[in-house]
């Protein structure tokens, strides 16, 4: 049973699409547009990191939010624009729960906490933090909390800006259908204004905005392009995609070089699972090419290149398996009961490989500072890995026991030192991932992941090369056929044995004959018989080497011994 490529990429075409169709959005962009309607109740828009200011040029280094919110139609109350740090987000986010039963109650309490901070002219003048605005904001003109006109990007109502001069940290924004009265500064849910016109004239309160949250001060932008429009846990990822996709420029014509001319199944496979890898790796550089231009990027290529990278890494693993099994190093085939079995094991893997990626997408909460392999499909993933690491040493081990081929042996035996290096990283960087801060636990996971791959895919380059790999590889063709079984015929037990047993015969022979001339006292025949006898195992040990000719040299010598004591033989009598 052959493994079919092309059943392969069909179903990781399968995959792609799917995931595309359902909407799903993997870019977290900087600049966003979009509308919320007020019977939405709340709207989270961003997480963003931003980094720490510089001392020697403050206002470049400060994080800056600003845009326009605008709407069609009046609104009776303005509803609230909330930009808050993770202390006072959390308590924000984890009361508009509570809007699922009542609205105004979950207002009372979302800004219970933030109206004691947050600056408000006719409510909390002596508040020291800048954190709410109220939206929309009348067309033309400034929103209507901007106090400092200054502060404000030309062509925008409103701007944040944020100074953090200790550490880099996160922030995050979000809209909600909440309004303070202006005359008893207590918040009430908009629905209680709206909701009598609404069944009624079928009103549609809504807003339109245009956000942007960037690094730097824009009117600077262009000086520090690569960082601009990233969170501070996803800045310098360009120039690392850029630094390994150089890489595989390089590596896969070699390796598209090597499959031209050695066509083996082994190496055909192995070429898939490289050329998707550089074709993920040419997405995803590509999307964030196109974000450090917009703040958007390519979504959907983004999407198709974390795919590829997944069916990359899972194909990687399927080669591992089968030369740990022997596929093509020790058998030609594999049962298909073995099939059945690591089919049974591998497509699962696969499924739920993809199935984390989704769920980290979608499902992990917005405020929580976990990483992928810190959600129960990460931990699966992570345990099915280990165990793919335990099956693919017993393997190794059986195939090892059962080849006796030195070169063969040499080549498993790499083959196991550095595919149980690939194996164990993953699960041990997760669990030291715990211990980092997640402004750097991304960049960290991600460098070290894409390293390691890199590194492996160099090594199996090598192993796989075509004038290396035709001494262990079981390959086709004419030029190649019978190597690799004459080799292990020669290396069989049996035959190791028929040579010492050949070797002792040979042995014990001269010492007999050693014996039987000392009895004599004929001490040079003996002498010369002893080297005659040792030219024959020189012989039989060295065949075809210079032993040959010393042999031959030594059967004259004896002749002429032999004839001179017939000729004086009547001396002895």
């Amino acid at each position: 049973m052959q493994v079919k490529g092309s059943s392969l990429l069909r179903l990781l075409l399968d995959c792609i699409s799917l995931l595309l169709c359902s909407g799903l959005s993997t870019s977290s962009a900087t600049h966003l547009r979009g509308s919320f309607d007020t019977q939405d109740f709340f709207k989270f828009l961003i997480k963003f990191g931003f980094q720490k200011a510089e001392s020697h040029r403050p206002r470049d280094s400060f994080g800056y939010i600003y845009g326009n919110i605008t709407a069609y139609q009046a609104f009776p109350q303005p509803i609230t624009l909330a930009v808050l740090d993770k202390s006072t987000f959390v308590d924000f986010y984890s009361n508009s729960s509570a809007s699922i039963f009542d609205r105004e109650m979950a207002c009372r309490r979302m800004f219970q906490r933030i109206q004691v901070l947050a600056y408000d002219v006719d409510c909390n003048s002596h508040g020291k933090r800048d954190f709410l605005r109220r939206i929309p904001c009348p067309h033309g003109h400034l929103c209507e909390d901007e106090d400092a006109p200054g502060n404000v990007v030309p062509g925008n109502q409103f701007t944040y800006v944020i100074s953090e001069v200790s550490q880099p940290r996160f922030w995050y924004v979000a809209m909600v259908a909440c309004y303070r009265n202006r005359s008893t500064c207590q918040w009430h849910a908009y629905d209680t204004l709206i909701a009598p016109a609404t069944f009624l004239n079928n009103t549609i309160h809504e807003l339109h905005y245009d956000i942007h949250v960037v690094n730097g001060h824009p009117n600077n932008s262009a000086a520090h392009p690569l960082t601009y429009e990233f969170s501070f846990d996803q800045q310098n990822l360009l120039e690392m995609y850029l630094i390994f996709l150089l890489v595989y420029m390089v590596l896969l014509p070699m390796q598209i070089y090597a499959v031209r001319l050695q066509k083996h199944p082994v190496t055909r496979l192995f070429t898939l699972s490289l050329l998707s890898e550089f074709v993920s790796l040419a997405l995803i550089t590509a999307h964030l090419i196109k974000f450090a231009v917009n703040g958007v990027g390519l979504p959907n290529m983004q999407t198709s290149g974390d795919i590829l990278d997944i069916f990359s890494r899972t194909t990687f693993m399927l080669i591992l398996l089968l030369l740990a099994k022997g596929w093509a190093v020790t058998r030609q085939q594999i049962s298909r009961t073995g099939w059945i079995i690591l089919m049974s094991i591998w497509v699962p893997y696969c499924a739920f490989h993809v199935f984390l990626y989704y769920w980290n997408r979608t499902e992990v909460d917005i405020v929580s500072d976990v990483d992928e392999y810190q959600t129960w499909p990460g931990w699966i993933v992570l345990i099915l890995r280990t165990t793919f690491m335990l099956w693919f040493l017993y393997e190794l081990r059986n195939t090892m026991k059962y080849e006796h081929s030195s070169k063969k042996l040499d080549f498993l035996l790499h083959l196991g030192a550095s595919s149980l290096v690939w194996f164990i990283y993953l699960p041990i960087v997760a669990i030291v991932a715990l211990q980092v801060s997640p402004m750097w636990r991304y960049k960290l996971l991600l460098g070290i992941t894409n390293s390691a791959d890199c590194l492996a895919y160099c090594v199996m380059t090598g192993l796989l090369w075509p004038n290396r790999s035709g001494q262990y590889l079981l390959l086709t063709g004419t030029k190649y056929a019978g190597m690799d079984e004459l080799d292990e015929f020669n290396e069989a037990p049996h035959i190791v044995r028929e040579r010492e047993r050949r070797q002792n015969s040979l042995d014990n022979g001269i010492v007999e004959v050693i014996t039987s001339h000392h009895s004599n006292n004929n001490h040079s025949i003996a002498i010369r018989t002893n080297a005659t006898a040792n030219a024959v195992s020189d012989e039989i040990v060295n065949p075809g080497n210079e032993g040959s000719t010393n042999l031959l040299h030594n059967e004259e010598l004896e002749a002429d011994l032999l004839t001179d004591l017939n000729k004086n033989s009547h001396i002895v009598a």
